[in-house]
């Protein structure tokens, strides 16, 4: 009876805590279960909303960039290319560059989604405009006979990765516009075919074929994200080898490229066509597993061109070796799949073009890092296409770190929605 009681007892006191408990969280009112914020205003989001190891991954990537950027271009100083510049010109040009990508960066990650969704058409006819303007004369800049830039005085422009960001934008806003058609192929297929074969024959007017096959990958998985019927889909890739196939039987220029890229050791090639890719392939060799050292480069010194560009992962590989390409292609991989991870989650939370945009994005950055060491390794014929991120180029790196901000607003967003705010 005396331990019966004492039970009875005990259980009286923990009700009474329980009861006082609940009075005082009454008097204070609820507790906060949801965060009410309206992601698609102008109220700024807290900093711990960010995807801090995706941050992370892209500054190291930047980082990294820069410290090979500079061992890369060091020697050009030397070059009669390059006279009367010194060895930390391409240094200081990739450090303004990056100062003002971080500055877009910021300015974008606080507007919106929503803003993007609606001037999407927009974009995409700002990059048409100036796809057409880098073609007159006096306003495109050539460069290794090639009209790609539109000089700003700080940096040279290129409409081209501009048009990449805008036909992932233009092409997400599609399909949520055609969703209800896109089952019909004249309907729901054939503008955005048209689009983009406007764009394509303005960048082959350049020429820039490798920016067209990016451009050209970007609309069409979208397109099949967006679920276009798989036939179709097909049916678009089949219309684009073909055009493909007949661009490079009518340009001895690409044939010849293709060629080389086949036999590159042929002395037929080896000093034209497949010059950068036999010394690429030496780079490489010559590094090994861990490399000759950082600045130890000696194809960089006026062998492999554009060393600091295009060929950045071949110095990478011969100063750091397999260990540092290794490196570069594991962080690529996880940063590409983390954006298509972004892109699904905002799927899953039906916020369509969010979602696409952001998978777009992540097949513009994925695909042309492996275009990039594809034919750094001698696996994919050569093309103009730099490393995201990481090689020299001022408007490869403001639009990367702008694609890159709207995903991580993105992200920002639906860490909202998923804790309980409202859109």
């Amino acid at each position: 009876m005396n331990a019966a009681g004492t039970l009875q007892g005990l259980w009286a006191q923990l009700r009474a805590r329980l009861a006082r408990r609940r009075g005082s969280e009454g008097a204070r009112g609820p507790l906060p279960v949801r965060e009410h914020v309206d992601v698609a205003g102008a109220r700024p989001v807290r900093l711990s909303s960010f995807d801090t190891q995706f941050v992370a991954v892209v500054a190291a990537l930047v980082a990294f960039g820069l410290v090979m950027v500079y061992s890369a271009s060091i020697a050009l100083a030397d070059n009669p290319r390059f006279s009367g510049i010194t060895q930390g010109f391409f240094l200081k040009k990739h450090l303004i560059a990056i100062g003002v990508a971080f500055v877009a960066a910021l300015l974008t990650v606080q507007l919106p989604v929503s803003f993007w969704e609606k001037n999407a058409p927009w974009v995409f006819l700002v990059a048409l405009v100036l796809l057409v303007a880098v073609l007159l004369p006096f306003i495109g800049k050539v460069v290794n006979n090639a009209r790609r830039w539109i000089p700003l005085g700080f940096m040279n422009f290129q409409p081209s990765e501009l048009a990449k960001l805008a036909i992932a934008l233009y092409a997400a806003s599609y399909m949520v516009r055609r969703m209800d058609v896109r089952e019909n192929f004249w309907r729901a297929v054939m503008p955005m075919v048209v689009a983009l074969a406007f764009v394509g024959a303005l960048l082959l007017r350049q020429p820039d074929m490798g920016a067209f096959i990016v451009i050209a990958t970007i609309a069409m998985g979208i397109l099949f994200l967006g679920g276009v019927n798989a036939r179709m889909f097909f049916l678009i890739a089949l219309v684009m080898l073909l055009v493909l196939g007949l661009f490079l039987a009518f340009d001895d220029l690409r044939r010849e490229r293709i060629l080389a890229y086949l036999d590159p050791w042929n002395p037929k090639y080896a000093q034209g066509k497949g010059y950068q890719l036999t010394h690429s392939l030496i780079a490489l060799g010559r590094g090994e597993i861990f490399g000759q050292g950082l600045g130890a480069s000696v194809e960089k010194l006026h062998y492999l061109p554009e060393a600091h560009t295009d060929f950045l992962l071949a110095v990478i590989g011969e100063e750091l070796g397999f260990v540092g390409v290794a490196a570069v292609i594991v962080a690529f991989f996880w940063l590409t799949r983390r954006i298509v991870g972004i892109g699904r989650q905002a799927i899953a939370l039906d916020r369509v073009f969010a979602g696409l945009l952001c998978q777009g994005i992540g097949i513009w950055i994925g695909f042309q890092a492996f275009i990039n060491m594809g034919v750094n390794l001698g696996v994919l014929p050569t093309k103009g296409l730099t490393l995201p991120l990481m090689s020299y180029g001022g408007s490869a790196i403001l639009m990367n770190a702008v694609a890159l901000a709207m995903v991580l607003r993105v992200d920002i967003e639906n860490r909202v929605l998923m804790r309980g705010g409202r859109a």
